[in-house]
């Protein structure tokens, strides 16, 4: 769906908001933290300081405020008590977030305490090769142009592409049309026009892409139990180029 000044100003402010909740999670320990005390933190955050409204809770029967995505998950991990954030881990925090009709989606992977050299550098290459598909996006450009980068960039450094997940066109709905690959072929696919906003979200893995869902029919975990990292922004294609609506303080638009 296009969106007009008026809705992109509005999906901008959204995006700013959603990026304070990643400035205030920088400045928190997370390490000896349940994943289920992140989401409350949050959830705190974005309806008392933001006055805004956590886009995830009842989505789809989901009853949170984020995915906590820990190792091995390579997705839609969900928030509990017993789940302590350990010296080690890497964890995804994917959050939503719904002001004036508008919905903004992000995730930023943390490094709790001190993490292996493998799992820092899958880490990077992720963060990275998603910048590498939000470079291609400007009015004309395809969507097989950002999967085409965003896989390359992936096999360039030994990494699998998780194909089973996108991201996705995002507005006053938090999933709209269309769908965005991280992997495919220059040229294909829909053409993009200004006004468009979509999230751009790859998931890499150590090992194989494949995952399994486990029993509480949200998680999902790497088949072969290897490390998995996630990056995500919303985007908006501009006249000439794109605008990273959730970019945080700590970042510079790459490119």
């Amino acid at each position: 769906m296009i969106k007009s000044e008026d809705e992109l100003k509005k999906m901008a402010h959204a995006g700013r908001l959603l990026a304070s909740v990643f400035h205030m999670l920088d400045k928190v320990q997370l390490m000896g933290m349940s994943t289920m005390a992140v989401n409350d933190l949050v959830d705190r955050f974005i309806t008392e300081d933001l006055k805004s409204r956590p886009a995830s809770k009842g989505q789809y029967g989901y009853a949170f405020a984020l995915n906590s995505s820990v190792n091995e998950v390579i997705c839609h991990g969900v928030p509990s008590e017993s789940k302590i954030l350990r010296d080690g881990d890497i964890v995804n925090l994917d959050i939503t977030l719904e002001n004036d009709g508008f919905i903004s989606d992000s995730s930023k992977t943390y490094l709790i305490g001190n993490v292996s050299v493998a799992a820092r550098r899958l880490v990077r290459v992720t963060y990275d090769a998603m910048w590498k598909g939000i470079r291609q996006v400007r009015p004309g450009a395809y969507l097989g142009d950002i999967g085409h980068a965003i896989e390359k960039h992936a096999k360039a450094h030994g990494y699998a592409v998780v194909r089973d997940f996108c991201g996705h066109g995002i507005g006053r709905e938090m999933h709209e049309a269309p769908q965005i690959m991280h992997f495919g072929q220059k040229a294909r696919g829909e053409t993009l026009i200004e006004g468009m906003t979509f999230t751009i979200e790859p998931m890499l893995n150590q090992g194989t892409a494949k995952g399994v869902t486990l029993d509480d029919e949200w998680t999902v975990v790497t088949k072969d139990g290897k490390l998995s990292a996630q990056w995500e922004h919303t985007i908006a294609v501009t006249k000439h180029g794109f605008d990273v609506l959730t970019l945080r303080d700590d970042e510079k638009v790459k490119g």
